[in-house]
């Protein structure tokens, strides 16, 4: 996701003087190194709840993964349904729409808590979504959370010459994911193209594992380093894995176990789901007694994939030409169109928010297809 820098001064005040803001909790907690504070996030970037009540925060332009702890008395709500997101921040932050920038979307499945992100006039703040479909701020001034500064990331400077230009630092962290008491990050690290994944556990601790990867990329017919865009942990015939995807688009399996700082670990490319596209959003749900896999599409919609046979997929070795499909049979779900983010709100529906980039965008509830 893009960012700039950022000036809190004049969305701070206007958190201080709204008279309704999402409950915190904002008391010293009995989880080990949470602790009462000021959030002051620099960029937008991927968010996931942890245990229920955790939600993490994630922060490319800092480096920073935050763990912030949500009020407990909370309640959410089983059908989300939002048809003018934009104003209803707007709304909250006491400005207009047109200053409002959607950032991420995180669901709390035990709860059906939903969070969303989003910059406005200028600065990064979080926002609940309450069962009416108003939204309320989540003041940041004193907040029960942790933080952890993800090591070795790439400098906050541009660097590369002409269209490759870009500032590495906004990649330092693409997606993250709470899987088995541990926090998993993807991103680039200060190495030139190195793709990796970090592990640490939660509460955060020093100890922090960074493996890079890489990926046969069929469709380009050659082993290469690209950026994780998102991925989602899940085990298959009871080894844990991360499907990770990526630009253009591979979908590629980890074995968790792997990725534990050692050499760099190539992935088994299980499926190519088409060029001129970027994967936006994964998730796993059962049903039919079945997993299965939904990810949203920069431009080739939602998939849904199968997980049958996973555990036996040789993997693809060959190339993939054309901007052709191969490996995992998928098959895409026409009823869902312009997702944007999407995230599991329990065990057999999603929350999806939809709409074009620069246009009014609605929050919607479906059965998990």
């Amino acid at each position: 996701m893009q960012s700039t820098k950022h000036s809190l001064g004049r969305f701070l005040a206007v958190v201080a003087a709204v008279s309704v803001v999402c409950s915190a909790a904002t008391t010293e907690a009995a989880r080990p190194g949470m602790a009462p504070g000021q959030i002051k996030i620099e960029s937008i970037g991927p968010m996931a709840f942890a245990e229920s009540g955790i939600l993490l925060v994630g922060d490319p332009k800092a480096a920073t993964v935050y763990a912030i702890e949500l009020d407990a008395t909370d309640s959410g709500n089983s059908q989300v349904e939002v048809a003018d997101v934009q104003a209803a921040i707007a709304k909250a932050a006491n400005t207009t729409s047109d200053k409002v920038k959607l950032g991420d979307l995180a669901a709390d499945s035990t709860r059906q808590i939903v969070i969303l992100s989003a910059e406005v006039d200028g600065a990064v703040g979080l926002f609940r979504i309450l069962p009416d479909g108003s939204a309320q701020t989540i003041d940041t001034a004193k907040i029960l959370h942790a933080k952890k500064v993800i090591p070795n990331a790439p400098a906050d400077e541009e660097t590369g010459e002409g269209r490759r230009r870009r500032n590495r630092r906004l990649e330092s962290i693409t997606d993250l994911a709470f899987f088995d008491g541990k926090v998993l990050v993807s991103g680039l690290t200060q190495e030139d193209s190195d793709s990796s994944v970090r592990e640490f556990p939660f509460p955060f601790a020093e100890n922090t594992h960074v493996t890079n990867v890489e990926i046969f990329h069929a469709a380009h017919g050659r082993v290469e380093s690209p950026t994780i865009q998102t991925f989602v942990p899940i085990n298959i015939a009871g080894e844990p894995s991360l499907l990770a995807g990526f630009t253009c688009t591979p979908l590629v399996r980890f074995p968790i176990d792997q990725l534990n700082g050692g050499d760099k670990v190539r992935g088994t490319t299980i499926a190519e789901l088409g060029n001129r596209n970027r994967p936006l959003d994964l998730i796993v749900y059962m049903k039919d007694n079945a997993s299965h896999l939904l990810m949203s599409n920069s431009a080739r919609g939602v998939m849904k994939i199968s997980t049958e046979n996973l555990n036996a997929a040789p993997g693809l070795t060959e190339p993939v030409g054309g901007g052709g499909t191969a490996g995992q049979p998928f098959e895409t779900v026409e009823a869902f169109q312009d997702v944007l983010q999407m995230d599991k709100l329990d065990a057999t529906h999603a929350v999806l928010l939809v709409g074009k980039p620069e246009s009014t965008q609605k929050l919607v509830t479906v059965v998990l297809p």
